[in-house]
Parts: C-alpha cells; sequence; structure tokens
C-alpha cells in the first residue's frame, strides 16, 4: 500500500510547500525507508544561499533526513494514529561534499532504538553512490490529541486520553475515563463510572460500563475498573457491579474478550485471560490469571477459575474450577488432569508440570477423599513447587466446592488433546 505522505507529514508539522520528500522508492515497515528529493534550481532557499554560488543549506538536509524519518516511525506498526513528531537532537552529523542544483538526493533512514516516546533513527543522504550528509537522529513521539468522529457523541464531562480514536456513532457517558491510545469502534456505548486502560481495544457495536442485569440493582453508584491492553471484540459485554457485590466489575490487563462474550456484575477477572466467543460470567465470578475459557462456555455465579486453568468449550461449571487443570463438560462437568500442553507452552518447567501432575493423582486417582488428599498432598516431600502450594490453598478456601470428578472412559475418548 502505497504512503499517503501529505498525511504523514502534516502529523510532523509540515504543510506544503516545506515538503523535502519527492518519492518514496524503498520502504520495509518498522525498520527502512529511502526517499528521492530532486534538488531544482527553482528552490526558494537558493535566492539567499547564496547569490551566485547556490547550495542546499546544511540544515536542510537535516530537515529533509528528519521528514524521511518521520515517515518512517509514524508508519510502523503499533504507531498510534494520532500521533505526532518532532526532532529532539542530532547527533553525529557530517557533510562531506555541497549539494548544488541538479542533484537528485536518495534519503535512507534506518529505525534504531525506538520507545513509546522516542526514537533514534539513522540517516544518511546521498547523491549518486557519495555519501553528502549522516547523522543519528533523535525524535520525539506525542500521543496528540484524541480524535472523535463527527458523528460519536461523546459528553463533554468525559475524560478520553492522549492518540485515542473514537468511531462513528459511538456513544461515551460522563463519568466514563478512557486512557491514551485507546480505540473505540463504531456504534460502542461505554457508559457508568467506567475507567479503561491505556492502549485498549474495543470493537463495534459493545456494550462497556452499563447497569447491572440484576433485579437488586436500584440505580445506585457503581464501577466498572478495567486494565491496559485489553481486546473486547464485536458485540461483547460488560457490566458493573452492585452494592451488594462490592461495588465494582474489575478487569486486569492483556485480556481477550472474543466476540459476544458476557461479563455480568461485580466479576474480577485477572491479566492475560482468553474468553472464546460467547463465554459467559455470571454475577460475582473470580476468574484468576491466564485462564482461558472456550467458546460457549458458562460459569456459575460465584464460582471461581483458577490460575492457568482451561475450560472446555460448551462447558458448564457450577463449581469452582481448578487451577491448571482441564475442566471440561456440563452434565456435569468434570477434570481431564493437567493442563500440561498449555502449561508447557506458558514456560512451566517439566519439574513443576511433574509435582502437579502427582498432586491430581492425590485428588482424582487415589481413594482418598479430598481432605485426606489434601494432607497427603502436603506431607510428601517431592511436592515443593508454589505452584502445588497454592493448589491446596484454592481448594481449602472454595465456598462452593471443586470440580473434582473424574471423566467417564467414553469422555476420555471424546476429547481430543490440545
Amino acid at each position: 500500500m502505497p504512503l499517503d505522505l501529505p498525511a504523514l507529514l502534516g502529523r510532523v508539522y509540515y504543510r506544503y510547500p516545506s515538503y523535502l520528500i519527492d518519492a518514496v522508492i524503498e520502504h520495509e515497515s518498522g525498520n527502512r525507508l529511502v526517499a528521492m528529493k530532486n534538488v531544482t534550481v527553482g528552490e526558494e532557499f537558493f535566492q539567499g544561499h547564496f547569490p551566485g554560488s547556490p547550495l542546499m543549506p546544511a540544515v536542510l538536509m537535516i530537515e529533509a533526513l528528519t521528514q524521511v524519518a518521520a515517515v518512517l516511525v509514524l508508519d510502523r506498526a503499533g504507531a498510534p494514529l494520532t500521533a505526532r513528531v518532532s526532532l529532539r537532537g542530532v547527533d553525529s552529523a557530517k557533510f562531506r561534499r555541497s549539494v548544488v542544483p541538479g542533484d537528485r538526493l536518495r534519503l535512507e533512514v534506518a529505525l534504531g532504538r525506538a520507545r513509546a516516546r522516542l526514537a533514534r533513527v539513522q540517516a544518511a543522504a546521498y547523491v549518486d553512490d557519495q555519501v553528502v550528509a549522516e547523522a543519528e537522529l533523535l525524535l520525539a513521539i506525542e500521543a496528540g490529541a484524541a480524535a472523535v468522529d463527527p458523528t460519536a457523541h461523546v459528553d463533554p464531562a468525559a475524560q478520553i486520553g492522549e492518540g485515542t480514536l473514537i468511531g462513528p456513532h459511538a456513544m461515551i457517558g460522563p463519568e466514563v475515563r478512557i486512557g491514551r491510545n485507546c480505540r473505540v469502534g463504531a456504534s460502542v456505548v461505554i457508559d457508568g463510572r467506567t475507567e479503561i486502560g491505556d492502549e485498549t481495544q474495543i470493537f463495534p457495536m459493545a456494550s462497556i460500563g452499563l447497569a447491572p442485569q440484576d433485579l437488586k440493582y436500584k440505580g445506585e453508584a457503581t464501577a466498572l475498573r478495567i486494565g491496559r491492553r485489553n481486546v473486547f471484540r464485536e458485540f461483547v459485554t460488560i457490566n458493573r457491579g452492585t452494592a451488594g457485590g462490592g461495588g465494582e466489575t474489575t478487569i486486569g490487563n492483556d485480556n481477550l474478550f472474543m466476540a459476544y462474550v458476557h461479563v455480568a456484575h461485580d466479576c474480577h477477572v485477572g491479566s492475560g485471560t482468553i474468553f472464546g466467543p460467547h463465554a459467559t460470567l455470571g454475577g460475582h465470578v473470580g476468574v484468576e490469571d491466564f485462564a482461558n475459557i472456550s467458546a460457549g462456555s458458562a460459569v456459575h455465579q460465584f464460582c471461581r477459575v483458577g490460575r492457568y486453568g482451561f475450560i472446555g468449550g460448551y462447558s458448564v461449571v457450577t463449581k469452582d474450577a481448578l487451577p491448571f487443570g482441564r475442566t471440561i463438560g456440563s452434565r456435569p462437568a468434570r477434570v481431564f488432569g493437567v493442563n500440561s500442553i498449555g502449561l508447557s507452552r506458558r514456560g512451566f518447567t517439566v519439574d513443576t508440570i511433574g509435582q502437579l501432575k502427582l498432586a491430581y493423582r492425590y485428588l482424582l486417582q487415589s481413594k482418598l477423599n479430598t481432605t485426606q488428599a489434601l494432607a497427603q498432598i502436603e506431607q510428601d516431600e517431592s511436592l515443593s513447587a508454589a505452584e502445588v502450594r497454592y493448589l491446596v490453598e484454592f481448594i481449602r478456601t472454595s465456598q462452593r466446592g471443586v470440580i473434582l470428578r473424574r471423566p467417564t472412559r467414553r469422555a476420555e475418548e471424546l476429547v481430543a488433546d490440545e
């Protein structure tokens, strides 16, 4: 896709006739960019620099390289669409020869270290194959003001962070606080006392922070608090809390909510979780870090899903689902052992996974009751991993009881390993 140079350069505070780029001839997004500048005798700066002996000023060669570098930085993946760039510093600048009318400048830049607000770029200008100027440029990246589509309705009291985009027909209520560099899609509704962290994406038709679906709710002031870098796909619905449930629904960082997911009032979701399409949480549910709730599954109110737990597709969870394990089924849900492949992908060691498997054998395959199995796990000196201790504590603190039913042989045959 060709670069829109006027649009990109407009975000570097330049306008025609200040462009010093005629064309882009090579572009590796986020890595390297090569542009051309035809230096003609009609350039305005030649009139005073110098009469009778026109030379392109060194500062304008730096300017041309800065414009090319800014295009590279602004067009890289992940750059905020409202970001703006300015030159912060020039290091190790060298000018090898004069640039005169008739020269054709080849401007090459390569991205070095880049952070959220600063980027270093190696830049060089050539005439034919000869270097005429080179420098290391330090660029400042500003998020830019929020961009709101003219058809969107954003209450004047709402707070929208820098670099955030609000799409067509979106509706943002007065008590909403949205962080920096977020994207709110078309026809999204965000209302109530809702806080949304930086770099969160909300896709079209999602409903975030509306009143809880609880008959006991009488309009009291409650809240929804969402962390950073979450993704809410189409038609996701997230309700704020109720006074009887603590007053707020909370969601951590880096979660993915696929289409049609519903999170009811007073739920508490950790970080790094994945919800498949149509997954549903009843009220007061706790989902701990890195859990995975597959498509069509439902978690009953007041239940918990443990850390790194995996809920299979179209399951119905009516008790607490064990951490590190695979819980699958609906009549009733059963435990299909440790989610060893998923844990391995998450970086768990072979030793830790082995300890968890042994602990699960005490719980599911021995003839001990739950109390006896927990005591045996605690007495077994080979089970020293922190994950095993957490598993024991999770079971001991359960209010609804935990799912410890083993699968039937037929169920084991039907459920394929991940």
